[in-house]
């Protein structure tokens, strides 16, 4: 869809200057303001009724939609006239009606008459190049670097060339343009992302190198050459420049910012917050690092810390206050302040956060034993698409699970599936759900409809084999989908698991051992290390598998698994 309006207030502004240039032509008025001055030429040089005439043609055709109509009056009318403006606003018009040819043959004609225009240039160079044709648009790339503004130019090469297939041939061509400014840091720049495009990360570095030195207080080099050096070196390499630049260049705020985002990502949390309390003494005001500083703080268990900096970016008016008050309820449940945390979250009313707000204080209500006010809450809530209408249906059936109301999830679950049939989320809960209430028909039904609907949905082949292999007799069934399973996610702990109770079930002892053993030691979980247990166990190995339930009970004494296995067989 075009923007017709714009489209329309240019034409009206031509027409009007042009028009107003005619002292024999005061019949048309329009009171539409003039963006530019755009006037016809003297009458004795070819002002004439078929020139009035196009006008008004491109204009109205303008005005109705007809954009290719008006593209071509305009371009016969630069023609005609020879005006640099019109010629200009001829490939304006042409570019708008997505001419590309038409476009082209003005802009040559525009860079003609204004053959040091900088604007002119762009456009013909743009257009050359979007057409796949460098060699010639070379000429006019030089030229309009020769125009003052090399600089400027050359942090647009990137976006101008960054479709053509062959990398190299960009990279050759933005060198020849760069040799002619070794004293340019734009232009070591321009080649850096030119080579690192190429596959030429050495080179990358080197051109990033020369940039530094010639500007070395400019963040976008340093920055691409940390993303550079992770990318060819790893993480800690990145790291470690950032940290140097650093040392010398102490007052970069941007790079700082980016190191300190950069040490989060990588876990490296204090670090990080030492970074951001730097850019907060720096900048007291800026609300983003208090938050920061208070997310960090959450996730290294100081409280009262994180209480106070996330407050401060309240106080502060942070652009996003839902989110603020979204990570204050967050902190307030981590502290087992669920009333505390609830309001928080019910405070939220927009912003990134506000759908998950809202479901988190319904979850809060229901711990708090008030479940039918939260289902009521959630029954409230109006989602905006399907998306989140399935999540607030995963939260009321994860409120009915945790009060072990099987069959209400089961209900619930059906009434939503019953208008949004292929939603995969639903499809897998309903078949959890289903298994608590032996519904295992159900279950096999929406687990086979999920594997048709997602292929390469892991755990769909998993609950299922699992199932198949625990509550029936069809083993070989099971060994086949848990085998699809782990050709998906083969170093899954959950998968591994349900291999090795299949193989369990099936008297496979040996090999069920090996499997839950690595599913063990990749996740100690209590119901894991029951089925390890007891694989050990009737494969002769008695005195590990005490070993092994012991230390779960240690730390998940309430498992139900884990506790009806060592009563039964360690009685």
């Amino acid at each position: 869809m075009h923007n017709e309006s714009g489209f329309k207030s240019g034409f009206l502004a031509m027409l009007s200057v042009s028009l107003s240039a005619c002292a024999q032509s005061p019949v048309i008025q329009t009171t539409t303001p003039v963006a530019e001055t755009v006037p016809l030429p003297p009458a004795q040089s070819g002002l004439t009724s078929q020139v009035l005439y196009q006008f008004l043609l491109g204009e109205i055709a303008g005005q109705r939609g007809e954009l290719k109509l008006s593209a071509e009056a305009y371009a016969d009318l630069a023609v005609k006239t020879r005006d640099a403006r019109i010629a200009k606003r001829a490939t304006e018009v042409a570019l708008y009606a997505r001419l590309a040819p038409l476009a082209l043959k003005n802009a040559r004609l525009w860079q003609e008459l204004e053959p040091t225009s900088p604007k002119a240039l762009q456009t013909l160079s743009s257009l050359l190049v979007g057409s796949g044709r460098m060699a010639e648009a070379r000429p006019y790339l030089q030229a309009w670097l020769k125009t003052g503004t090399g600089g400027a130019v050359f942090l647009q090469l990137h976006g101008l060339l960054a479709k053509q297939k062959d990398k190299q041939a960009v990279l050759d061509l933005v060198a020849d343009l760069a040799a002619n400014f070794p004293s340019t840091p734009e232009a070591h720049f321009a080649v850096a992302q030119a080579a690192w495009h190429a596959g030429n990360g050495a080179k990358a570095l080197g051109s990033l190198d020369e940039a530094l030195r010639l500007k070395p207080d400019w963040s976008a080099a340093p920055l691409f050459k940390a993303q550079v050096l992770q990318q060819m070196q790893g993480e800690a390499a990145s790291l470690a420049y950032l940290k140097d630049y650093l040392a010398t260049m102490p007052a970069m705020r941007e790079v700082r910012l980016a190191y300190a985002k950069h040490l989060a990502r990588a876990a490296k949390l204090d670090e990080s917050r030492v970074q951001f309390e730097f850019l907060a003494q720096e900048m007291p005001d800026d609300p983003e690092n208090h938050l920061a500083i208070g997310l960090i703080a959450m996730q290294t268990n100081d409280f009262d810390s994180a209480e106070a900096r996330l407050t401060k970016a309240l106080e502060l008016g942070h652009s996003d206050a839902g989110s603020v008050r979204f990570h204050l309820g967050q902190l307030a449940e981590a502290r087992g302040r669920s009333e505390q945390a609830l309001t928080w979250y019910q405070s939220v009313t927009s912003g990134r956060q506000r759908l998950d707000a809202q479901l988190r204080a319904a979850v809060v209500m229901g711990k708090l034993g008030k479940n039918d006010q939260a289902l009521e809450w959630l029954s409230s809530l109006v989602p905006g698409d399907d998306a989140e209408r399935i999540r607030v249906v995963q939260t009321e059936a994860q409120i009915m699970r945790e009060a072990k109301n099987y069959p209400g999830v089961v209900e619930r679950l059906t009434k939503a599936l019953e208008q949004m049939p292929d939603a995969a989320d639903l499809l897998y809960d309903r078949a959890m759900a289903a298994e608590k209430i032996d519904r295992l028909e159900m279950l096999e039904a929406d687990l086979r409809r999920l594997i048709k609907l997602k292929p390469e949905f892991a755990h769909a082949y998993n609950a299922l084999g699992y199932t198949l292999a625990d509550r029936t007799n069809r083993i070989d069934e099971a060994l086949e989908l848990l085998e699809k399973a782990l050709k998906l996610e083969p170093d899954d702990p959950f998968i591994q698991d349900s291999m090795g109770w299949a193989l369990f079930k099936a008297k496979r002892y040996s090999e069920a051992v090996d499997y839950l053993r690595r599913a063990h030691n990749a996740r100690p979980d209590p119901e894991i290390a029951a089925h390890l247990g007891e694989a050990l166990w009737m494969n002769g190995d008695k005195d590990e598998a005490r070993r092994i339930w012991q230390g779960s009970l240690l730390t998940h004494p309430e498992n139900e698994s884990l506790r009806e296995t060592t009563s039964r067989l360690m009685p």
